[in-house]
């Protein structure tokens, strides 16, 4: 990706992160929501689309969508809040989509426990303070 284009992306992310902080999108989906945090925007080569990553904190799968489709439904007013922060051409057009990379990062961890605990790993030989005093 261009340096623009990442640039673009991350004005893009901190604008919408602002508007979701600042609480302006009304939609209850949105509203009642919890801690929404945007996790990364991809913008198009043209700047006209940007695919935007999100999470809420302690959500479930059904909740996840609900929020989904009250931003998708507010995407006009995020539309118009990146066009007069950034004062581009053309302002994308933003879609969300649910940021699954906490959810799998957690499975991996709990994987990663559970076979820690049924394969422990021996302690490492020739480490130990037994053998005598050196001073």
């Amino acid at each position: 990706m261009s340096q623009r284009l990442e640039r673009v992306a991350g004005e893009v992310r901190a604008i919408l992160g602002e508007v979701l902080a600042r609480d302006e999108i009304k939609d209850p989906r949105v509203r009642g929501a919890g801690l929404i945090t945007v996790t990364h925007v991809r913008v198009s080569g043209d700047l006209r689309h940007a695919r935007a990553m999100f999470t809420v904190h302690d959500a479930d799968a059904a909740a996840l969508e609900r929020v989904r489709q009250g931003l998708d439904h507010a995407s006009g007013y995020f539309r118009q809040a990146i066009a007069r922060r950034l004062r581009m051409k053309v302002a994308p057009a933003v879609k969300f989509e649910v940021d699954h990379v906490f959810e799998q990062a957690e499975r991996v961890e709990k994987l990663l426990r559970e076979e820690a605990e049924a394969h422990p790993s021996p302690a490492p030989a020739g480490n130990d303070d037994e053998g005598g005093d050196d001073e």
